[in-house]
Parts: structure tokens; C-alpha cells; sequence
């Protein structure tokens, strides 16, 4: 087997487990395509595999490639994958359970993967699967979120967050975001009609009358959103499964997302980049070999949109 290079851990555990190194190609299943990785997003549940929190939930065997956000191009097409030839640019959120993209090459199943967005280049693209289609099962799928209705979106300048703005926003929604002072400018360009500091101001304290709350924080955030809630609205949660008790005592629904790769949605979210209903926005480009770096700072918490590991030319 050719070597390629890539970055796996051998354990579970802090950033200095996460090695730079060489290691065979991965092999095709007959549904696979072969993607060439030309860049590799780095996402919050990178870490959390790492640190070993969702060892009972994912079935992963160690050593074990990161990363579940890729853009690259086709160099072999598996003898039962349609829809795709060698040479296509392709971008896709791969199945989590299976080596990831912090890697010189992936196999990736052909139905998580769709033709990248025509207006974005490789680095750009890799930072949009995950969190755009966190985004669209949230705020489509769950909520169901119609025109004419008010979401709350927390950590808006987030790569969840910042996706979630725009797309509510296309779907004619009036979008209230929380985030840091820092980050008023961003929401306001993604489109947010209302800002709210969570440093100054308890969001419950402006916030009313929501139909639908995206919580991607969790704990405290997640509780206190219960509260801002309209009679028969939604509260949506991509970190930990929202108390159906709970939602039943505030008369209100609840839903927990944990994203399922969707080639179709990634088609559908390329269309709208390339009609500028949506961008990405980037906080970090590093190459592979400093993946570390990148997960330190995606461990902090306070990226601005999404930190991208360049792996190709």
C-alpha cells in the first residue's frame, strides 16, 4: 500500500496525543468514493472523540484518522458509487464511525458527498458541510421553520451558529443571536435583526415569544431557553437531548440533532452558496501538520466561524 500522511491518535486523551504521520490508504468499500483531501475542517466533536467523551456512543477503533469535514477531488470511484467520476470536486461530512479527513485521502460513501459549491475554493468549501448541515436538520428538519417566525440562534458567530443566521434568514425567519460584543458585526452581516451580548444581558430578559430556539451550547444556555418559548414552539439542541419533561411543563416541543451525513442537503446548501444566500466564515487556516494548534483553539471556544487544515497544494 502507498503511504500517505495523515493524523491519527493512538489513545485517548489532550492535544499532544494527536500525531502527524504516515500510514496506508485507506481501502474502497464498493459504494466509496477515493477523495485526493485538499482540506479538512476542524470541528468541535474532533476534540470530544480525542478527549475519549463519546468512546460509548461511536464505535472507533484506535489508531483512528479525525476529522468528518472534507473537500477534495475524485481520484477513484468504488464499482457500485454513481453520481460521481474521477476528477469531480467534491465536498461532504463522511460517516463519523469511519477513519476521517485529516489525511491526505479519504474514503468516503458516494451518498455523503456532492459536488462542492461552484463559487468556493477547496478551503472554503471543507469548512461547510458539518455545520451547514447541523444547521439545515436543526432549523428544517426538527423545527421546521416556517417564514414569518422568530428563532433564537446562541453562539451565532459560531460555525454552527454563523450557518444557522443565513439560513433562517433565506427561509424568511426574523433571527435574534446571541454571541460576545465582539462578534455584533458579524451577526448583523450574516443578517441577525437582533443582537444580543450574552456578557451584558441574560438573553431571557429580551428575548419573547420565540417559535423556535437552536441551542448549541448546552447546560445553563439550554435551561434558560425554556423561557423564551411561545405555547406549542420548539427548542432544538445539538449538544446533549433536551428533557421531554421539561418540555412538556413549559408547553413546548423539543428535538436533539445529531447530524447524519446527506449528500442531497449538500446539493441543496451548494446551490445557495452559489446564489449567495450563504458563505462560510473562517477564523484559522493551518496545514495538517499543525492539527494540534487547531484543536487547541477550537477547544477554547471562541472561533469565529470554522478552523480549516489545508492538506493539498
Amino acid at each position: 500500500m502507498t503511504p500517505m500522511k495523515a493524523v491519527r491518535i493512538h489513545a485517548y486523551g489532550g492535544p499532544e496525543l494527536l500525531h502527524y504521520e504516515d500510514v496506508p490508504r485507506p481501502w474502497l468499500k464498493p459504494d466509496d468514493l477515493l477523495i485526493q483531501v485538499a482540506a479538512a475542517a476542524v470541528n468541535p466533536v474532533d476534540w470530544k472523540i480525542r478527549e475519549g467523551y463519546l468512546q460509548g456512543f461511536l464505535n472507533h477503533r484506535l489508531p483512528l484518522i479525525l476529522g468528518w469535514d472534507v473537500a477534495g477531488t475524485v481520484v477513484e470511484v468504488g464499482p457500485e458509487a454513481t453520481g460521481f467520476q474521477v476528477g469531480d470536486a467534491v465536498y461532504a461530512r463522511p460517516d463519523i464511525e469511519r477513519n476521517g479527513s485529516y489525511a491526505e485521502f479519504i474514503a468516503v460513501k458516494a451518498s455523503e458527498a456532492a459536488l462542492k459549491p461552484a463559487t468556493l475554493d477547496f478551503v472554503h468549501a471543507a469548512a461547510v458541510p458539518l455545520a451547514a448541515l447541523t444547521a439545515w436538520q436543526s432549523l428544517v428538519d426538527a423545527a421546521q421553520l416556517q417564514a414569518g417566525q422568530t428563532v433564537l440562534i446562541h453562539a451565532a458567530a459560531g460555525g454552527v451558529g454563523s450557518f444557522a443566521v443565513q439560513l433562517a434568514k433565506a427561509r424568511g425567519a426574523r433571527v435574534i443571536a446571541t454571541a460576545s460584543a465582539v462578534n455584533t458585526g458579524l451577526a448583523a452581516e450574516l443578517g441577525a435583526d437582533q443582537f444580543i451580548d450574552y456578557t451584558r444581558t441574560r438573553f431571557e430578559d429580551v428575548a419573547k415569544d420565540v417559535d423556535v430556539v437552536l441551542d448549541t451550547i448546552g447546560g445553563d444556555t439550554q435551561e434558560r431557553s425554556w423561557q423564551v418559548l411561545k405555547p406549542g414552539g420548539i427548542l432544538v439542541s445539538v449538544i446533549s437531548p433536551p428533557p421531554e419533561a421539561t418540555a412538556a411543563a413549559h408547553g413546548v416541543r423539543s428535538a436533539f440533532v445529531f447530524i447524519q451525513p446527506s449528500g442531497s442537503q449538500l446539493t441543496q446548501i451548494a446551490q445557495m452558496i452559489d446564489q449567495g444566500q450563504m458563505k462560510p466564515v473562517i477564523h484559522a487556516v493551518l496545514p495538517l501538520s499543525e492539527a494540534r494548534q487547531a484543536q487547541v483553539i477550537s477547544q477554547g471556544g471562541h472561533a469565529r466561524g470554522k478552523i480549516v487544515l489545508r492538506v493539498g497544494d
